[in-house]
């Protein structure tokens, strides 16, 4: 039986985990906080979860919570006017639903299912030092731990990553009260808002620790009017700058926010990080190899609301490699190959959330605005969000939008 440690209980980590010991791996989670720590500690992201995603995790019976979570059928977008207005204001229907569920909700039942199935899990922070001495007892170390020590093995690759400081300053809101917008009273969407130059304001419907919820998420552009939680530490003090922006800059969506509360007190989260993709291997002092995974080696802005997708794909990546490779060595260029093959699609991720943080050029204004006039390509534009890999098509070249919208309105 062959051994394989994973370091980090995060969407991938944990996903690969239980993946791998479905398929009778012995494999060791290493991870610095328990269960119940997990979910008692304050939220960890804004995770919306597209079709492919969650069908990964409905291939392994790990989708414990999805007859509880919201059904996420649609996604729009809104651009703010100086005056308060909507010029632009669409809603697009997904083709199949999304889902959110609070990580500490997921990631505390995950590790209580795999070590109920024998998994062992060793609550360690880990150094360096302490993966040198255990990849000498497994077959295979995987590192899916995306912040702290461990991430300085990992070198950054310069060919594929175009910004080295933070490009949104980040702030999430986790409350309960929220009501329904008007427009679609009956379905849930996610609502992606645009005041532009400032930054951008998510609203999305999610299962947290106390039922259904929403998150009012805040990515702002570093130095601007929205940049103001620096400092702020008190969740009612976040919650009240929140909604102080929503306020000043999207009144519809403050209108709708009269009786929000946070849902528990770790229910805030602010923060930066420079979107980075690093090399995928790892090197230990000894000599002895490491695999990155997911957003240890490609962490994308959550502008465009990947991360956990990314996660759910190159646990799923990965876990085909690792059994495909049957009892051959996991050596230096296995791993490179199992990383390049996740990378077939996670590149389409990174092209397009990268070409969102900056402003966006008259011929994506033209498809964005076309949106609200055609649902053909509002339909196609939300599900890109399930396959990055589409936009390809029709997002990036000025002359390929054209062609498209063209073809768009003639039906």
């Amino acid at each position: 039986m062959r051994k394989i440690l994973i370091v980090g209980a995060g969407q991938a980590g944990l996903q690969l985990a239980l993946g791998l010991q479905d398929r009778g791996y012995e494999v060791t989670l290493m991870t610095n906080r328990t269960s119940d720590e997990i979910r008692a500690g304050r939220v960890m992201s804004t995770q919306c979860m597209f079709h492919t995603a969650l069908r990964h995790e409905r291939d392994l019976g790990i989708n414990f919570w999805e007859d509880q979570a919201p059904r996420i059928e649609g996604l729009g977008l809104s651009l703010a006017a100086p005056d308060g207005t909507r010029p632009i204001d669409w809603v697009g229907r997904l083709d199949a639903y999304a889902q959110s569920v609070d990580q500490r909700v997921k990631m505390a039942g995950w590790m209580e299912t795999f070590a109920e199935c024998g998994g062992r899990i060793v609550i360690h922070g880990a150094a360096v030092s302490d993966l040198d001495y255990f990849s000498r007892a497994y077959d295979l170390v995987l590192v899916a731990a995306g912040k702290g020590e461990l991430v300085s093995m990992f070198s950054r690759d310069a060919s594929r990553s175009p910004y080295d400081t933070p490009q949104r300053a980040l702030a999430v809101a986790y409350v309960h009260g929220l009501a329904p917008r008007p427009e679609h009273p009956d379905f849930h969407a996610v609502r992606f808002n645009i005041v532009p130059g400032a930054g951008e304001l998510f609203v999305m419907p999610t299962l947290t620790t106390s039922g259904p919820a929403d998150i009012l998420f805040w990515e702002s552009i570093p130095g601007g009017p929205l940049d103001v939680f620096a400092g702020v530490k008190d969740p009612a003090e976040h919650l009240r700058v929140t909604l102080d922006l929503m306020r000043r800059h999207l009144p519809w969506e403050y209108d709708r926010a009269g009786k929000v509360e946070l849902t528990d007190a770790g229910g805030t989260l602010s923060g930066r990080y420079a979107p980075v993709v690093r090399n995928p291997i790892g090197e230990l002092p000894s000599g002895g190899v490491v695999l990155g995974v997911a957003d240890v080696v490609v962490a994308n802005d959550p502008i465009t609301g990947q991360g956990s997708n990314n996660a759910s794909k190159c646990a799923a990546s990965y876990l085909a490699s690792i059994v495909e490779h049957g009892d051959q060595p996991f050596d230096r260029a296995w791993m490179q190959s199992a990383f390049d093959r996740y990378w077939d699609s996670a590149q389409h991720v990174t092209k397009w959330t990268n070409a969102l943080l900056g402003p966006p050029p008259e011929h994506v204004l033209n498809l964005i605005g076309a949106a609200g006039q055609l649902s053909s390509v509002a339909r196609r534009f939300v599900n890109g969000f399930d396959d990055p890999a589409d936009f390809e098509e029709y997002f990036f070249e000025p002359d390929k939008t054209a062609a498209y919208l063209a073809a768009a309105a003639q039906g």
